[in-house]
């Protein structure tokens, strides 16, 4: 028998976009706006399900194929919704349909002088010998890296 374990990793990343609250907040509301920026590495990930429902109670799941063959999946429920304010959800992430991680995010939109800022603060548990290495941190601020490029390109468009 695998031996179980836990291991505990917190984080928080702030960002500042050119863009109002309210843009920043459709960015993730809005499933044909997050599709563009949500998404595993452009070079190295393929996906295959995406299902998006925005909602208190709602669900998202989001399933690629890594090159090499690696599944990955995300799937989460929104626990907390305050229209271009504040996004709480908890999430499992799935490597090949083995649960790696449980986590509770929390996205913080404040208005700013250049548009807004964003902070999210991100509580996981990694489990059963999955070592993280600061991989989860690094993925996300490359997910905001994105998201930048998504606004830049709306707002700009």
């Amino acid at each position: 028998m695998d031996q179980l374990t836990t291991r505990h990793h917190s984080f928080a990343i702030e960002c500042r976009f050119e863009a109002a609250p309210a843009q920043v907040f459709r960015a993730w509301a809005d499933p044909s706006v997050k599709g563009r920026w949500f998404a595993g590495p452009r070079d190295k990930w393929k996906e295959k399900i995406r299902e998006f429902n925005f909602r208190v109670g709602g669900r998202e799941r989001l399933v690629g194929t890594f090159t090499g063959g690696a599944v990955s999946t995300f799937d989460a429920r929104y626990l907390d919704i305050v229209q271009d304010q504040r996004i709480v959800y908890q999430y499992d992430m799935y490597l090949d349909q083995k649960r790696i991680s449980i986590s509770l995010a929390t996205v913080a939109l404040r208005s700013s002088v250049a548009g807004t800022r964003m902070t999210f603060t991100e509580q996981a548990v990694f489990l059963d010998g999955f070592d993280d290495a600061g991989g989860r941190e690094r993925g996300t601020r490359a997910l905001f890296e994105q998201l930048a490029e998504t606004l830049r390109a709306k707002v700009a468009g």
